[in-house]
Formats: C-alpha cells, sequence, structure tokens
C-alpha cells in the first residue's frame, strides 16, 4: 500500500446511546467508499461477536480503513473506529476517541438527545475533538427531527445549520457525511521525523500471531522490521506484522506512518502485557514521555462463579483463561464456599461486563454457572490502625474491631420526561442518592410542555445500583429513562454484613454487605422470597437473616408431614398426645442428621432483592 500524505488523513469515530444506528451507518460508509463488496457485506459488519449482533450493542472496539474520492477530486484516507457505547466501557471509549480528531455524533430522530450521548459528547469535547452532528433513522414514521435538531442546539451548543438528516438504513445522506468528515475533521499534525509515540486503542489475542494492538501513529513511524517497546512495563516486541483494517487485517510492507491507524502482531502471549491506552516507541531511539492518559484499568464489581456441576471446576477455570485473553479487564482468582464448593471470585468494570463474561462462558464452552451477588470493592479500617479492601461479603470483619468502613460512590446522570421525574425521584431517594442538580431541554415556552425532559443529576453509592436498579428505573418511567454514571470517590458509610443462616448453618454465598439503615427491609425481604425458593424437607428449616449475632428476621419453612391421627377415631387424647410425640422425635432427629440444599434460583433472589422491599 502506497504511502499517502499526512493531510489527507482524517481519524474519526461514531458515538452514539445504544441502538440509534451507529453500526448501520457504519455499514453504509464503507458500502459508499466500496471498501467491503456486496458479496461480503452483511448488517452490523464491524460487530463480529455473535453476542454483539443478537443484542444490537457493540462490546469490542473496532476499525476499519477506507479510502474516498471526494467532490474535489482528491483521494482521502478515512480511519473509522467504531467504540463500544456501554458506560461500563468508558476508559477504552476515552482512549478510542483520544486516537481520533473528530466524531460523528449520531443521535435518533425519533428518542432525541439521551445520557450517554451526553456524556460521550462532553468526553469528547474535553478531548478537543471535532463533533460532526448526525440525525439518524429521519425515514420513520415517529421522527421529529426539528424536535432533535432544536435539542441539539439548547443543550450541546451545535448549530441547526451543521446538522446533517440521514437515514441509514436507506442509505440517504451519507455523501454528505463523508464530505462534512472532510472539511469539518482536521488532519492529524504531521510529526513523521519526531521519535515514535503510537496509542494502543485496543487489543486482542490471536492464537498464531499473539497480541495485536490496535494502534494509532502520532509522532514518528513504524518501519517494518523495527523492534518497539511498551512504554508503561518496558516490555520490548519484535513485531512478526504490521498492518491496517479493511476490516480485516490486511498487512503492509512499508510500515505504518503519522497519523495513520492500523495493527501491530506483537507475538506477546499476554494481553495484560498491552495494555489499552499504553504507549508503543522504538527500542533502539525510544520517545522521553509517553501518551497522557494512560491509566490501569480497574474492576468495579466483584461476583463470584461457580460452576453448578462441581466436576465443571477445570472447565470454568479454561474458559476464564482463554476469555481473559482477550479481556484484560476480567480478573479472577479461586474462591471457597462451604455452600458451593470451589469456584472464582471475578472482578468487572460494570453489570453488561458480567452478564457478557457469564453468557459466553455458559454459551461457548458449555459450562451451567451460578452467580453470586455482586458487590464493591469497600475499604476497612481496623481499631488497629490496619487498612484493607475487601471484594467478598464473607472477608467483613468483626464489628468489634471496625474503625470505619468506605464505600465507592458515583455521579448518576438520568435523563427522563418530566412526567415521570416524581417517580426518579423517589427511586434515587431509596436509594441513598443525594441530589445534585436538575435541567429542562426545551426551556422557555415549551419547558413545561408535552414532550419536555428533564436532566437530573445525583451522587450515590454504586452499590445501590447493583441489585435491580435499572428494572426499577425503566419500570417506573415506562422505559423512557436513560443513565450514565461515572465514579467519584470512596466515601465513609455505616455499613454491616447482612448474614443468611438456613438450619442454623451460615450460606456464605448469600451474605450481603449493606447499609446499617437498609439492614431490616434487606434482610425481611431476603428470608421471604428464600422461603419460597428453598424446597420443603421432612423437618422444619428456620431460615434467619442476622447481624452480628443478633437474628432481624425470620421465616419458617414448614415440614411435611404425615397425618397420624387420621385412624385414630375417637379414643383418649393420650392416645393422639402420644403419636403426636413420637413423630416429633423423629422429626428432631432427622434435622439433626439431614442436610438441605440451597438451589440456585436462591442466589438469584438475591438479584431481585428491591421488588419486595
Amino acid at each position: 500500500m502506497d504511502n499517502i500524505e499526512t493531510k489527507m488523513i482524517r481519524n474519526f469515530s461514531i458515538i452514539a446511546h445504544i441502538d440509534h444506528g451507529k453500526s448501520t451507518l457504519a455499514d453504509r460508509l464503507m458500502e459508499y467508499t466500496q471498501t467491503v463488496d456486496q458479496r461480503s457485506m452483511k448488517n452490523q459488519l464491524l460487530d463480529q461477536l455473535e453476542l454483539e449482533r443478537e443484542r444490537g450493542i457493540t462490546i469490542k472496539a473496532q476499525a476499519v480503513q477506507m479510502m474516498y474520492t471526494a467532490r474535489d477530486g482528491m483521494k482521502y484516507q478515512f480511519n473509522l473506529i467504531d467504540t463500544p457505547g456501554h458506560v461500563d466501557f468508558g476508559y477504552e471509549v476515552s482512549r478510542s476517541l483520544a486516537a481520533c480528531e473528530g466524531a460523528i455524533l449520531v443521535v435518533d430522530a425519533s428518542q432525541g438527545i439521551q445520557a450517554q450521548t451526553l456524556a460521550n459528547t462532553f468526553l469528547a469535547t474535553q478531548i478537543g475533538l471535532e463533533i460532526v452532528p448526525v440525525i439518524n433513522k429521519v425515514d420513520l414514521p415517529s421522527a421529529t427531527p426539528d424536535k432533535v435538531i432544536e435539542e441539539l442546539g439548547e443543550v450541546l451548543a451545535i448549530p441547526s445549520e451543521d446538522v446533517l438528516l440521514v437515514s441509514a438504513k436507506q442509505g440517504t445522506g451519507i455523501e454528505e457525511v463523508l464530505e462534512s468528515i472532510i472539511y469539518t475533521v482536521p488532519p492529524p499534525p504531521d510529526k513523521n521525523d519526531q521519535p515514535l509515540r503510537a496509542l494502543v486503542f485496543d487489543s486482542k489475542y490471536d492464537p498464531y500471531k499473539g497480541v495485536i494492538a490496535y494502534v494509532r501513529v502520532f509522532d514518528g513511524q513504524i518501519p517494518d522490521g523495527a523492534d518497539l517497546k511498551l512504554m508503561s512495563n518496558n516490555k520490548a516486541l519484535q513485531p512478526m506484522e504490521l498492518g491496517v483494517f479493511s476490516p480485516w487485517l490486511i498487512p503492509v510492507e512499508n510500515g505504518l506512518q503519522c497519523g495513520q491507524v492500523g495493527y501491530i502482531a506483537t507475538g506477546l502471549k499476554d494481553v495484560r502485557d498491552c495494555r489499552v491506552g499504553d504507549t508503543v516507541t522504538l527500542l533502539d531511539t525510544p520517545s522521553i514521555e509517553p501518551l497522557p492518559g494512560y491509566r490501569p484499568l480497574k474492576p468495579m464489581i466483584f461476583a463470584g462463579l461457580f460452576p453448578a456441576e462441581g466436576s465443571e471446576y477445570e472447565d470454568l477455570r479454561d474458559g476464564l483463561e482463554k476469555l481473559q485473553l482477550n479481556d484484560a479487564a476480567l480478573s479472577y482468582e479461586p474462591e471457597n464456599s462451604t455452600a458451593l464448593g470451589f469456584g472464582f471470585r471475578c472482578g468487572f468494570l460494570g453489570l453488561l461486563h458480567m452478564d457478557i463474561v457469564r453468557e459466553r462462558l455458559e454459551r461457548e464452552y458449555n459450562i451451567e454457572i451460578i452467580v453470586t451477588a455482586p458487590s464493591v470493592g469497600y475499604e476497612i479500617d481496623h481499631i488497629s490502625g490496619q487498612s484493607e479492601t475487601i471484594y467478598n461479603p464473607a472477608d467483613f470483619p468483626n464489628p468489634s474491631d471496625l474503625d470505619s468502613t468506605k464505600e465507592p460512590w458515583i455521579r448518576a446522570t438520568i435523563l427522563s420526561p418530566h412526567e415521570v421525574v416524581g417517580a426518579v425521584m423517589e427511586l434515587m431517594s431509596e436509594r441513598r442518592a443525594i441530589y445534585k442538580n436538575m435541567e429542562y431541554i426545551q426551556a422557555g415556552a415549551t419547558a413545561l410542555g408535552e414532550q419536555a425532559r428533564v436532566i437530573l443529576e445525583y451522587e450515590m453509592p454504586l452499590a445501590e445500583m447493583l441489585i435491580d436498579f435499572f428494572n426499577q428505573l425503566k419500570s417506573r418511567t415506562q422505559g423512557y429513562a436513560s443513565l450514565d454514571y461515572e465514579f467519584i470517590e470512596n466515601r465513609e458509610s455505616d455499613l454491616v454484613k447482612l448474614q443468611i443462616l438456613v438450619a442454623d448453618e451460615e450460606v456464605d454465598a448469600l451474605s450481603i454487605i449493606c447499609h446499617k439503615d437498609a439492614a431490616y427491609s434487606r434482610g425481611k425481604a431476603l428470608v421471604s422470597r428464600l422461603k419460597k425458593t428453598i424446597p420443603r424437607q421432612m423437618f422444619d428449616i428456620p431460615i434467619q437473616a442476622a447481624i452480628g449475632s443478633r437474628i432481624i428476621s425470620r421465616e419458617t419453612v414448614r415440614a411435611m408431614r404425615k397425618n397420624v391421627l387420621a385412624k385414630c377415631y375417637g379414643g383418649d387424647i393420650t392416645r393422639k398426645r402420644k403419636l403426636l410425640e413420637k413423630q416429633a422425635e423423629g422429626k428432631k432427629r432427622m434435622r439433626r442428621v439431614g442436610s438441605v440444599e440451597v438451589p440456585q434460583e436462591a442466589f438469584l433472589s438475591l438479584l431481585q432483592l428491591d421488588s419486595d422491599v
């Protein structure tokens, strides 16, 4: 492939809320520039995981290089980086945007601005990207492009004359988008003569080529055959191959020049050696300063994964090892539970990330999995002066040893119709959230009209979002509310460990850490739900919720019992009492030797606690 002048390169991303047509627009751009022929073309081409295509979301970032001959007769190289849209993958999105000079902002003509539209646009403008605003799905009968143009002007200060009207499904307005990219998105600065610095914005594992790093060259060039190194850990590389995306991997012989987006087949065997946000430089003549913005990925929520069958433990370990090859954000360590046996304590970026890992393990490796209730990392200060971070409720120390406990807090932005603001505020007050701000979209005469929408800002504990929060938000707003959040800091809270005892034995996998004020209602809801899920035995099963040695709630699963008085028709009361006492003695003896098996539904019941509270 011939080298191209830096001024003819345009690097851009597409940012949008979930289901606003981001992947469909990418398909039309590839079709129009004839990057992919009709025979190879299929819907959502850049979404290569089966799970992505099924759910209609982007999980893994993808890149594609397109050559476009513009109306002025010049030939341009477009590098499109398709990013995940979900808040769980916010750091990957920020690094992908950092690899660009511009971004196409896609907004659904029928839904308008959503929470993640705002979050990703603010992120792009902070980085300094030029925005190409596009209103998609204008062909829908419910489309109201004029209203969305007004929203973009009011909330994001985008002039109405800059907004492009597009139907990605029908392919209308695509040429205008391509032309707008040329004139709105600036070319990368020409720094071919400087020491090499290339940003790693994603990576994946290939069994033959090792870790493949997706890079954008900021300074200098990557010559073919040159030895490289990663600046965060000084790991040396001997690249097996350099290339570009079409969107498939296409090797190039003359290396990658300044401004280009491509890949490096590093030959590394561990994807954790090549982190997103790292800087690649030459081994012999390295750059002094790495590119800014790199930080190690930090899991936000933690849950136990246990095989339903104990014999599948090794299969689960193999499955997690293989998934981790392509997912550096996934962390795990062995864990042993008295109730569930051997399994793994896993760290995830968020609930969607956890759901994807669970589903991929079940689909691709055919392992039936029990997932314990997700928790967050708590900072514990002991009276002795020691500090530690715990991720498992079973590790929560005795209250007498505690000095203070801290939990992670987030800043949540909710965008909803103004008619359901009361329901949203009620939900947030139930979750210990602190109100910060409220702003109406479409201010002035129409602010209180039927179509008015509201942006609400709250600060709340991350743990309160893990249990049934999204379902509650959607059900209370008839599905119209959207949410975005970011981590702020760890704050001191009055936390306790809520233990669950089944037949007088603690089930460690059912324990949760919660706020002291919510412990009674949580415990009551959980034991009543467990009463419905634990099957009856030949003896009574007490189910108790306790904080330390204090029982705060109890339910009893009554024993199945034979009517021993059925054959007694009349007779002395002492005869009946003797039969009942004999039965009670047998039940007592049975309870001493009998064991209770807690079904999988009991663990799932933790996730729907708040619908009962």
